[in-house]
């Protein structure tokens, strides 16, 4: 973890010039005063005191101090946060094209320059439209019996009492559903040396970026070109057999622009990995915190089980697949799901820079300063949620204010997955609370990041298959 923080702090900071520094000393320009807040000390910031306790305790005490905007300077970067629904949607929506995405050079390598997550305009919005095509709801609808399955066998791994750590199987859960949704029914040799080397590329993600031979980032370095090469075979097989799928890999094969372009491997490679890396954390994550939740809250999880083993009925005991119809068809555990992306808040925050200065509200923000809508603070504000910090399912009978629910960001870079997501969420806790009982070993109360929240140590515990006689 300390490695992770040494990391990122060490490229924002190479990647910031004296000049901005300069100008965070400074508290107005031309007329226009900066946000209040403290850039703490010289290159450092406040980046020690962010990560000397719990990253969301920072925040929130600097919004109690300063109010819903404020300045720091933080990994590297002058910083302004932004912990208001309406601050969110101007920076996310309503003047997007002012603040653009930004992210350390040593993850677009692992990932792929052309990703769609890493640029704005004409090329984003023509990969977002191809992603939400293969993500749509009609896309969708076929996916629910072989996700299910996927669901089934991976909890039946789990069975026996022996420990298990929730996060990371819940990662092989959601890489598995991330295959067949880009890749459909995958030939089993691809799909395997997929997941053998995005293993690889997935522990160098977060390490310190050196190219040291048997460095954790230079191994997956070399893991990234093998799965270039083999995403090049698979896409190879796909034109020579000329297939039409409409799975996220066919709609990027047979996309073509307003002037007839079509994309080229190294295009389609890096928008397919990019895809799988959006797919599996944030899902595995909240995934992980539903199992926590539903331990938690044992009148919930009697809840849940009444209204799943209605559907379990339904289906002959299971005998019969789950159908797309029953997974819009469960509003209590939906309400459940939804309180578990807001309690977890797994995207606390997002990253954005300032492509010219903006005024926001009487404040500068200056040209290259980060910006920071920060979702968890804005789904844990009492005059939002009341009683925030309770798990309470009931507060969705209801649909929260505009701009104030945004478990999977907002506006043009809105995650195109969010969907997908919930469905594996829906399905999981069907399986889950129809024909196992859990218990969770060890603290249950602390909380990691890695960069995503997870219960501690990825929430250890133990699964036993309920007897359906």
């Amino acid at each position: 973890m300390y490695a992770i923080l040494v990391y990122v702090f060490i490229f924002f900071l190479g990647g910031i010039s004296y000049v901005a520094m300069r100008r965070g000393k400074k508290e107005v320009y031309n007329g226009v005063k900066l946000p209040p807040g403290s850039m703490g000390w010289p290159y450092i910031g406040e980046t020690l005191q962010l990560y000397s306790q719990d990253p969301n305790v920072f925040f929130t005490e600097k919004q109690k101090r300063y109010g819903e905007i404020f300045k720091t300077h933080i990994l590297g970067c002058p910083c302004v946060m932004l912990a208001s629904p309406e601050a969110s949607r101007f920076v996310l929506v309503t003047q997007a094209h002012l603040f653009k995405p930004t992210y350390p050079k040593s993850k677009e390598r692992l990932i792929g320059p052309s990703a769609i997550f890493f640029h704005q305009g004409e090329y984003h919005m023509r990969l977002r439209k191809l992603v939400q095509g293969s993500l749509s709801l009609d896309s969708l609808r076929n996916l629910v019996a072989d996700i299910s399955a996927i669901a089934a066998s991976t909890l039946d791994s789990w069975n026996g009492g022996h420990v298990i750590n929730t996060f990371h199987e819940m990662k092989k859960f959601s890489f598995e559903v991330g295959i067949l949704a880009f890749f459909g029914h995958l030939d089993s040799h691809y799909r395997e040396e997929l997941k053998k080397n995005y293993r690889i590329v997935d522990k160098g993600y977060n390490s310190f970026p050196t190219s040291l031979p048997g460095t954790p980032y230079k191994k997956a370095l070399t893991a990234r070109k093998r799965l270039s090469k083999i995403l090049g075979d698979i896409i190879s097989e796909r034109k020579e057999k000329r297939l039409l799928e409409k799975d996220l890999l066919g709609c990027l094969l047979n996309s073509k622009g307003d002037k007839g372009q079509v994309l080229t491997d190294d295009q389609i490679a890096d928008n397919v990995i990019g895809a799988l890396f959006a797919a599996q954390d944030t899902t595995a994550s909240a995934l992980t915190w539903i199992v926590k939740y539903l331990h938690d809250n044992p009148k919930l999880l009697e809840a849940v089980k009444a209204e799943q083993k209605e559907i379990y009925k339904m289906n002959n005991e299971g005998s019969q697949p789950l159908s797309w119809n029953q997974t819009r068809n469960m509003p209590f555990t939906h309400k459940v799901v939804l309180e578990s992306l807001r309690m977890a808040s797994v995207i606390s925050f997002t990253f954005r820079e300032a492509v010219s200065d903006v005024e926001y509200k009487g404040y500068l923000i200056p040209k290259g300063w980060k910006v920071m809508p920060l979702f968890r603070n804005i789904h844990h504000n009492p005059e939002y949620f009341r009683d925030p910090h309770k798990f309470d399912p009931s507060r969705f009978e209801i649909p929260p204010k505009p701009n104030t629910f945004m478990p999977f960001g907002s506006g043009v870079h809105v995650c195109p997955g969010n969907e997908l997501a919930k469905l594996e969420m829906l399905i999981i806790t069907h399986h889950l609370s129809t024909k196992f009982r859990w218990e969770v070993v060890g603290s249950q109360n602390e909380i990691q990041y890695g960069p995503f929240p997870v219960p501690y140590h990825g929430l250890p515990a133990r699964f036993w298959k309920e007897s359906t006689t």
